[in-house]
């Protein structure tokens, strides 16, 4: 039995940006030489622990920011720093790293038992990029404020403002944003869950994921210690803490979108398809593409549904783009479902009783 549960979830994308920095974010395809949009990793993780703590009712950990005063009197930018403790659903989740500057403590580090991949298109021509040249106005709004300034910084009066349009067919009720771009197309996202460390923190004195302090805390609010073959003593959540934090991660991956602060352009990016396998190499399969041999410059989705080991969750919205023969309404929640049962009924080998 795999150590790992895959999830690969297939999203149509309608006319949407996934960043505001610098616009839609985008990498270079060399093979078919053309710029493709996407979601990073690390966008995708976090609207994913978003959506999790949300489900939970609950504030993530808290975060600090830490500034330096230089001799100038200057603020300098210093470390940032979460709490380190497990305790906290998203951190455990999600991981953290806590390296102090000058080296005067020990750096504590959890690498986060989920991996997740980038959403990219399913294939460069499923996918792409649209350029429109867009306008913020305000010119049916009365009290709209204009305020024009000359070199010096100075205000202009109404009367300069007037003499300055004059022969000009020009509005200062709006501004004109050209060249910005949309991501549209058939994606897909991949996610592995690491079950053997998901629900665990270990006790290696040297390579420490969490301080002695916070080790004894976990044990007075019912963390049980137990010995694992791979990570020596370790630190097993509560079972109750447990069945909260599958059921809030199995709705969030599931249901996740990307409404973070680096999204614009409200899309709900419908879920096609969602496949979910403890064998990495069969889940690749069971959603890709294939030639269409009418047009060989384009490719058809595929969902396949005879993909041996990979449990197949599809949305009727998937029959507008690929032949499926099994559809369901409530296919999401029968994932969830399914992602729920894996992680509840997985027992950790290495653990010895």
């Amino acid at each position: 039995m795999s150590n790992n549960l895959y999830v690969r979830t297939l999203k149509k994308v309608d006319y949407t940006v996934f960043a505001v920095d610098g616009g839609q974010k985008k990498y270079y395809d060399p093979i078919f030489d053309r710029s493709l949009p996407y979601s990073s990793g690390q966008q995708v993780k976090r609207c994913i622990i978003e959506a999790m703590m949300h489900k939970l009712n609950q504030l993530p950990a808290p975060t600090t920011f830490v500034f330096n005063v230089n001799k100038q009197g200057a603020l300098a930018e210093g470390e940032v720093y979460t709490e380190c403790d497990p305790s906290y659903i998203d951190l455990l989740v999600g991981g953290w790293m806590h390296a102090s500057s000058g080296g005067k403590e020990r750096t504590l580090k959890r690498r986060s038992p989920l991996s997740i991949s980038a959403m990219r298109p399913l294939h460069p021509s499923l996918a792409g990029i649209v350029k429109e040249n867009a306008t913020f106005d305000r010119s049916n709004s009365p009290n709209t404020k204009v305020e024009v300034k000359d070199a010096q910084g100075k205000p202009l009066s109404p009367e300069e403002i007037k003499e300055l349009l004059k022969g000009k067919d020009r509005s200062l009720y709006r501004k004109w944003i050209p060249d910005q771009t949309r991501a549209t197309g058939l994606f897909v996202q991949d996610l592995a869950i690491d079950m053997d460390r998901l629900f665990l923190v270990t006790l290696n004195p040297f390579e420490p994921e969490i301080s002695d302090e916070t080790a004894e805390k976990l044990r007075q609010n019912g963390w049980q210690e137990k010995t694992s073959r791979y990570y020596g003593q370790v630190l097993v959540v509560p079972e109750e803490m447990k069945q909260q934090i599958v059921d809030a991660l199995a709705d969030a991956i599931v249901n996740w979108q990307i409404t973070s602060n680096q999204s614009r352009t409200f899309d709900p990016m419908t879920t096609l398809a969602i496949a979910i396998s403890e064998n990495a190499h069969y889940i690749a399969n069971a959603i890709r593409c294939k030639p269409n041999e009418e047009n060989p410059d384009k490719m058809i989705p595929v969902i396949d549904e005879q993909t041996p080991e990979v449990e197949l969750y599809i949305m009727p919205v998937a029959e507008e783009f690929t032949d499926v023969n099994k559809t369901n309404h409530r296919a999401l929640e029968e994932a969830k479902q399914q992602i729920k049962n894996r992680l509840l009924q997985y027992k950790p080998q290495h653990l010895v009783e």
